[in-house]
């Protein structure tokens, strides 16, 4: 059964005349994008093989000459291993490694046909003439990027996380990972070598770990500082009053000043998120004046009282 011809430009969307760099920013956005780990969506698995396997072809030098010379000629190439030009495949490398019925895991029948099983390095002529047994060139692994959720308290002192990688080739790997203390939602923490393997002695990817901060009830995150609405009574408002404060060591105290109107914010030095030069952030306490309700007769008495004694007081005065 004729093997179909895979357009691998067309599967990572550049031209031909794609230079390098455009063909490494094109696969890198569309890894991402397709991952199982990130993308759930059945097909997703399918999709992300072939990106890697077009990737693999186009990112070296010598598979893309090859891939390009083949293309035009492919239904003369695969019959009986009739390569462009008349040349005849001559397989020499090591028994049982047969590249026509070989198992290249995870690549496609055109893939194992056009390169054989490993992808072994091939020796160039006009129309690169016979595989060699040279062994393959080195090449570096896939990067590999995974997303991790922590909360709040967690990215506050840094924790650690088991993940599990699902790696381009297919393969699964567990570790264990370090998140630092003060990390940020959204931000993306490099741990070189720990990617996909390399190829013929390559080094390994790198990976990428995104970490995702859940919302917290209490605090709101602002950079480095965070910020909390605190309630507090109308009498302590108005006489003054220690009261306490949590943050995210611990509970402090606070002393909120007579008089305080509703909706002042007071600082709290060094109650913030731990600092990546040192030292950590500020917290940012907005008190919020909660009215008694139920008041009994002698309160109600009280608080006429009250308003009979600043009856030439009007607070709207200046929007008049």
């Amino acid at each position: 059964m004729p093997v179909e011809y895979k357009d691998y430009y067309k599967t990572l969307g550049v031209s031909k005349n794609a230079s390098a760099e455009e063909i490494k920013k094109a696969y890198r956005k569309l890894a991402r994008q397709h991952h199982p780990d990130v993308n759930r969506k059945p097909e997703a698995e399918k999709r992300f093989k072939e990106i890697n396997e077009a990737n693999e072809v186009l990112s070296d030098p010598e598979k893309r000459k090859r891939y390009d010379a083949v293309g035009p000629e492919w239904e003369r190439f695969q019959q009986g291993g009739q390569q462009p030009g008349g040349f005849q495949w001559v397989y020499t490398g090591p028994p049982g490694q047969d590249p026509f019925n070989g198992e290249a895991g995870g690549f496609s029948d055109f893939f194992r046909t056009l390169f054989g099983e490993g992808a072994a390095d091939f020796d160039t002529g006009p129309l690169f003439g016979r595989p060699s047994t040279r062994r393959r060139r080195a090449v570096a692994g896939a990067d590999v990027e995974h997303e991790v959720e922590i909360t709040l308290a967690e990215a506050y002192k840094g924790t650690e996380r088991s993940v599990e990688l699902r790696l381009p080739d297919g393969t699964t790997r567990r570790l264990s990972v370090k998140v630092p203390a003060g990390v940020r939602d959204g931000q993306r923490i490099r741990l070189a070598g720990q990617g996909a393997p390399g190829g013929g002695g390559g080094p390994a990817g790198d990976l990428f770990l995104r970490v995702r901060v859940r919302p917290h009830p209490v605090f709101e995150r602002d950079g480095e500082d965070l910020r909390l609405v605190l309630p507090v009574a109308l009498h302590e408002a108005l006489l003054g009053a220690d009261v306490t404060v949590p943050t995210l060591k611990g509970r402090v105290s606070l002393r909120i000043p007579p008089e305080t109107q509703n909706g002042r914010t007071i600082r709290l030095a060094g109650q913030g998120m731990p600092r990546a030069t040192g030292g950590h952030g500020d917290l940012y306490v907005t008190l919020k004046v909660v009215l008694p309700t139920k008041l009994t007769d002698k309160e109600r008495e009280l608080v006429r009282e009250l308003a009979a004694s600043r009856a030439d007081e009007d607070p709207r005065k200046s929007l008049l």
